[in-house]
Parts: C-alpha cells; structure tokens; sequence
C-alpha cells in the first residue's frame, strides 16, 4: 500500500479524529454530494477493529442526519417545484413514491438514487419521523452489511 495511504488511515484512526471523520463524512456523503463514506469507515475498522459498532452507529447516525436535510431540503422545495410540469415519467414515479410512502427510504441507502429519494420524500411531504426511522433502518443494515464484508467478517461469495 503506498505510503500516503498509510498515513491517510493512520490520521482518520486517531481516536480524537477517527469517529468525527466517520460522523463528518457520513454526513457529508448523505447529502446531494458525490461523496462516498464507507472507505472511511472501512479504514477506521481496519485499523481499530475494536471500533467496529461504534463506528457503523456513528456512520448510521451522520448518513440519517444527512438524510433529514435532504429531506427538508426537498419539504422546501415543494412550492418551486410545482411550478413546473412535470413528465408522464415523473408523475408515474412520484405517484410509486407516495403509495409507498415514508417505507420508501428505507431504500435511501442506495448509491445515486438512495439521496435525492429523501429529497422526494420531503417534497412530497411523507411524515418526517418515520422516513428518518426507516431511512436509519436502510442506512444502519447497508453499513453493517459492507464494513462486515469488508473486514472479513462475513464472506457473500
């Protein structure tokens, strides 16, 4: 492994840095940004397996978190957005959405869709206490799941 790598995991480990990055970045990542939070994770376990559940709830917690403002970000949004037609596509979808309702974000741990899918919710005005409850569910099972392949606790091939 090159050496910067090194050096990089060594600082995310730090104990007065290691969980804040993973919150930070967790958060960050949750957000509409292209940003993925499961190296961090990753490293921070590699490095302190002893961090393991502390680091997947710290996770958990900062990707939810970032979740709610996508949420109320797409709750402020609504009133601009009806101002546009929308196409029969998008209709179809946000129609999906809403009979889904808040159990839909229980699928905001998924890559490109899983962010702008809380931003939705908000925008349709799904109530906000469970999609946070099943947004964490979603987030919770997604960091457990990669971090424990990831380490070699569970093998799925």
């Amino acid at each position: 492994m090159p050496s910067w790598i090194d050096q990089l995991l060594t600082l995310l480990a730090l104990p007065q840095f290691g969980l804040s990055t993973v919150f930070v970045v967790s958060f960050i990542s949750a957000t509409l940004l292209p940003l993925g939070s499961e190296p961090v994770v990753f490293g921070l376990v590699q490095l302190n397996p002893e961090l393991f559940w502390p680091a997947i709830l710290v996770a958990t917690a900062g990707n939810t978190l970032g979740g709610a403002v996508d949420w109320w970000m797409g709750y402020a949004a609504h009133r601009v957005a009806d101002k546009y037609n929308h196409s029969r596509h998008h209709v179809r979808v946000l129609d999906w959405l809403q009979k889904l309702g808040p159990k839909a974000c229980l699928l905001a741990w998924l890559p490109a869709v899983g962010d702008p899918l809380c931003a939705v919710a908000g925008w349709l005005k799904l109530p906000f206490w469970p999609c946070l409850l099943y947004m964490a569910l979603g987030k919770f099972l997604r960091y457990l799941t990669m971090t424990a392949a990831l380490t070699g606790l569970v093998r799925f091939w």
